[in-house]
């Protein structure tokens, strides 16, 4: 049996303070870049900060607030303000932000859950405390809204007269340096009785000027829903000549401000400034105020907002509703390890995936960037997740992103929020990436085995049409916006192909899009968006290894309809016949890159500008061994060509050609170049045999694992620009695509290794990436997971990354080897004796089939995986079989859950015991610094098609 000495846990900042991932942080101050999400699913976005900083909008050209970047979050003097007097003399921010603020001695907590956020504030001098707590409520208004709270803690009775200070921004972010000043002369500003309203006559642009109809506000009412006794609707008068936010003289001096400039509120920079009522508190009593931020395509919203959340009580059963809904969104998927701090942290990369639907890639401030919406990858990779928190979403969704495939097999870069329409780059740049015909089918193939709707694979897409051909070497100048967006046939009717055409089309075409060394041609980038100075010469080894791994799949997907479902033919367009050269007695000559290329120019000349329409019937036994060919060809040319030993001793693979066609990795003088990315998808695409897995882990531990922090390096330092590859290398080493700590490759890489059966050393990454995002005095950012960490540790660009969908799936699916083979359900679990510490027991609770299960594992003995098998498995207190021979899986029918019960929790206990060692068993590879681990000896085999054989061979004995 496996010893292994338990991880102590890792010291954190901030605290749990419940099972569903609330959590404190006392003295926040000391963290100058936090932020928190603030959102609802009717596009209400804001971000919030300890000092109440940050932003609310609805949209690139919709803020109500000041937009800021992660830069402005200590620059900037705006915040959600709020002023207290007390007694006519001691003025007081409850958020923090005044000029006066060392005259007092406050102790400050920040308490925040899904999705709400609570500052609490305790003057120690004034004996005053106040809470405010922001939340957007998710019945789908498009408001903020903010409870202040603030109570006597002293001994006497004290009089308060409290206001609320939120400046109104009330245009586009394009001009913030666009026409600034320009643009507050549009603004119409009007007193509301609670508040202000801001209504700008026209949206600024000078391409073409809009009338504008929407309406910014900022509203107000104390706990009983009484109105503010006075309002100051402009910037101009609530500071005053030589003021600031940090010192509004209409406060610190005036009291008020001059009637001339009550009045002179058209076209200024408005500001939602209010007073209310004095206040007398006894010791032990409070005070509420209810503050609105809203933003209202309809003025009959505003009233509604007022009539739903305008008094302490109403107000209060909105933030219960609110924490209600997203407890629910995030307990689709409960993780209960013998580490309480890894299961609330999971809370948080949970709901992850949801907050990119939301906010796209933008509009938090480290998201500086874009415009909304979410580029294709992003698209794909978000509902990994998402297929398995919330399955019955998903469906539609990836059904309707297939329209986003051009018929060269590139695709539409950026999809919209609010009317999801498809944009060829959110730049209007005419480029495309390598990498994004594979990810559609990663996903896809996931919903296939968690469904077993196999059916899906033939329902129909449209093309995406615009005026790029040939991914982005041509265009066509016949083209235009009438013509439409969707591909026609040559007699004008829109064509639609089924799915699988689609998936097939945006491998087939990369297959034949080579370069001179015979690998897929890098273009305009790959998942690395920095390399993009290569689009001539360059070659992406890396996603060539995908590619060929996605082939091999895909033909396992046909082989199981084959066999499974009876499938003989597949219709698809006719065109494809070019492509699927090798589908009869043909040998083509793959080794020659000048003959792929000749190939798919024929193909491009065949669909351009339109495709026939016509459809042919192919034998689903000649695909199945078209593509086997081409994905062994790959296979072979990778693994023998790419695989690299370095002067060390050291060996791995190139992932890279540049714009000179030269190989970017391997000995160079100013030390060995190496990326992260060449390693990951030779091993998980299975391109790289069980040998090779072995020397990738040992380099990438001499190379890129960093000795104090523990993450790996997505590059090493190769020291000089790479003027020939990409921006990346001009980057700061140890900064984004440049050498950072990039977690979705990271993810990737512990995904890979998992998957070729090096569970200790996959645990080892998924660990540390955990480890580095709890390390609250290095990462400096609340409980979740970041793209990146920096050299120092920090977490960057929080909460909007690809990389929680990966973690998330990757634990499920890999660690706690939850998962569907074809819609059964099969339970393969990769676990390590850390993961049970001091208990012997851990689960998961996660949907499937439809209905609710929590699957517990019982592992007394404390085994690594590779030393125990499954004794049994017992559903709702009775055993159930498996469908599979060997006990290192355990298959169960998805006919056996769906006679379950759909509305309660249902418990399969999972017990280990000792495995046998038989002469059967594979190679132990024994790391030198961590406990033993299996990995599959076989390479370029799908370990779900030996299952599939395994489940038809112990069918068929039966």
């Amino acid at each position: 049996m496996n010893k292994q000495k338990p991880e102590s846990a890792p010291k954190t900042v901030w605290q749990f303070i419940d099972e569903n991932g609330s959590f404190r942080l006392d003295n926040p101050g000391r963290f100058s870049r936090l932020y928190f999400p603030l959102a609802n699913e009717a596009g209400m976005l804001a971000s919030i900060t300890p000092k109440l900083k940050g932003d609310t909008k609805i949209g690139q050209d919709a803020f109500l607030t000041l937009p800021v970047s992660s830069e402005d979050l200590h620059n900037s003097k705006a915040n959600r303000n709020f002023w207290v007097i007390q007694d006519g003399r001691h003025i007081w921010s409850a958020a923090g932000v005044s000029k006066n603020k060392k005259d007092y001695t406050d102790l400050v907590t920040v308490e925040a859950g899904q999705l709400w956020h609570k500052l609490t504030r305790d003057n120690q001098t004034l004996k005053l405390k106040s809470e405010i707590t922001n939340f957007i409520p998710t019945s789908g208004e498009r408001v903020e809204v903010m409870i202040v709270s603030i109570e006597n803690t002293g001994t006497a009775e004290t009089e308060l007269e409290t206001w609320t200070a939120v400046p109104i921004y009330a245009r586009s972010a394009d001009n913030l340096r666009d026409h600034r000043h320009v643009t507050s002369l549009l603004h119409r500003i009007e007193a509301h009785d609670n508040g202000v309203l801001v209504t700008p006559t026209m949206t600024f642009d000078e391409r073409g000027h809009h009338i504008n109809h929407i309406t910014y506000s900022v509203l107000g009412a104390d706990g009983h829903g009484r109105a503010p006794e006075y309002i100051v609707p402009t910037v101009e008068a609530f500071i005053g000549e030589g003021g600031s936010f940090e010192y509004p003289k209409c406060i610190f001096e005036a009291g008020q401000p001059n009637e001339n400039a009550r009045h002179s509120i058209q076209g200024k920079e408005a500001m939602g400034a209010m007073r209310f009522a004095k206040t007398k508190l006894k010791p032990g009593t409070r005070a509420e105020y209810i503050i609105l931020l809203g933003v209202a395509e309809d003025r009959a919203e505003i009233s509604n907002w007022l009539y739903r959340f305008a008094s302490s009580e109403k107000a209060h059963d909105a933030l219960e509703q609110t924490k209600a809904f997203w407890l629910a969104k995030s307990s689709q998927v409960v993780f209960k390890t013998a580490d309480p701090v890894f299961n609330g942290w999971l809370r948080w990369v949970g709901l992850q995936p949801v907050f990119r639907k939301i906010f796209g890639c933008s509009f938090l401030p480290d998201f500086d960037y874009g415009r909304g919406g979410r580029g294709w990858r992003d698209l794909w990779q978000d509902c990994l997740a998402l297929l398995l928190t919330h399955p019955e979403e998903t469906r539609d969704v990836l059904l309707h992103n297939y329209g986003g495939v051009r018929i060269d097999g590139s695709n539409a870069t950026i999809i919209s929020a609010g009317d999801h329409k498809f944009i060829a780059d959110r730049n209007s740049i005419t480029r495309v990436w390598m990498d994004h015909g594979v990810w559609p089918f990663v996903t896809t193939e996931l919903y296939l085995h968690e469904s077993g709707d196999m059916d899906f694979l033939f329902k129909k897409a449209p093309y995406f049409r615009d005026t790029q051909q040939s991914r982005a070497a041509q265009k066509d100048a016949d083209w235009n916006e009438e013509y439409g967006t969707k591909l026609k046939t040559k007699s004008g009717k829109v064509y639609q192909g089924t799915l699988i055409e689609h998936i097939l089309i945006q491998h087939l075409v990369q297959f034949f899009n080579v370069g001179v060394h015979n690998h897929i041609r890098l273009e305009c980038a790959d998942w690395n968006d920095g390399l993009d100075m290569a689009a001539e010469k360059g070659e992406s080894v890396a996603f060539t290894a995908f590619y060929a791994g996605n082939l091999r799949r895909i033909a396992s997907v046909l082989d199981y309809l084959a066999q499974a479902k009876n499938l003989k033919t597949l219709e698809l367009a006719k065109e494809l016949l070019i492509l699927l050269d090798s589908a009869g007695k043909n040998k083509p000559a793959y080794h020659n890159s000048a003959y792929k290329r000749e190939t798919l120019e024929r193909y491009y000349k065949s669909v351009q500008p339109e495709i026939s329409g016509k459809t042919r019937k192919f034998k689903v036994a000649a695909l199945i061994q078209d593509l086997n060919a081409k994905a062994d060809y790959l296979t072979r040319h990778v693994r023998v060509k790419e695989f690299i030993k370095v002067k060390s001793g050291h060996e791995f693979f190139n992932g890279y050609y540049d714009n000179q066609a030269k190989r970017v990795e391997g000995d160079h003088p100013s030390g060995v170049r190496m990326t992260l990315t060449g390693q990951v998808f030779a091993a998980m695409s299975g391109v790289a045999d069980h040998n090779q897995v072995q020397q990738i882990i040992k380099s990438v531990r001499k190379y890129l694992m960093d000795p104090v922090l523990g993450g790996v390096r997505l590059n090493t330092d190769f020291k000089q620009i790479q003027p020939d590859l990409g921006r990346a290398f001009s980057f700061a080493y140890g900064e984004k695509e440049n050498g950072a700590f990039f977690n979705h490759m990271q993810v990737m890489y512990a995904n890979a290794l998992y998957k070729r059966g090096f569970v200790q050393e996959g645990y080892e990454v998924m660990r540390g990436i955990f480890k580095m995002a709890v390390t609250v005095e290095n990462s400096k950012i609340y409980p979740g997971l970041p793209e990146y960490f920096n050299s120092e540790g920090r977490g960057m660009y929080h909460y909007l990354t690809g990389s929680a969908s990966w973690y998330f799936m990757t634990l499920l699916t890999e660690s706690f080897g939850v998962k569907g083979h074809f819609g059964d359900l099969l339970i393969e679990p990769k676990l390590v004796a850390d993961q049970f510490q001091n208990t012997a027991v851990i689960s998961v609770t996660a949907p499937f089939a439809g209905r609710k299960l929590q699957i517990v594992y019982r592992n007394p003995k404390k085994l690594c995986y590779g030393n125990y098998r499954i004794a049994s498995a017992v559903l709702n207190g009775e055993k159930v079989d498996s469908q599979l021979a060997a006990q290192d899986a355990w298959l169960i029918a998805r006919s056996t859950l769906e006679k379950l019960s759909s509305d309660e929790v249902h418990t399969l206990e999972i017990s280990l015991e000792v495995k046998p060692r038989t002469t059967q068993d594979p190679t132990i590879y024994t790391s030198p610094t961590l406990p033993v681990s299996r990995p599959q000896k076989e390479s370029g085999v799908p370990a779900i098609k030996k299952l599939f054989d395994t489940f038809v061979h112990n069918k068929s004995s039966s």
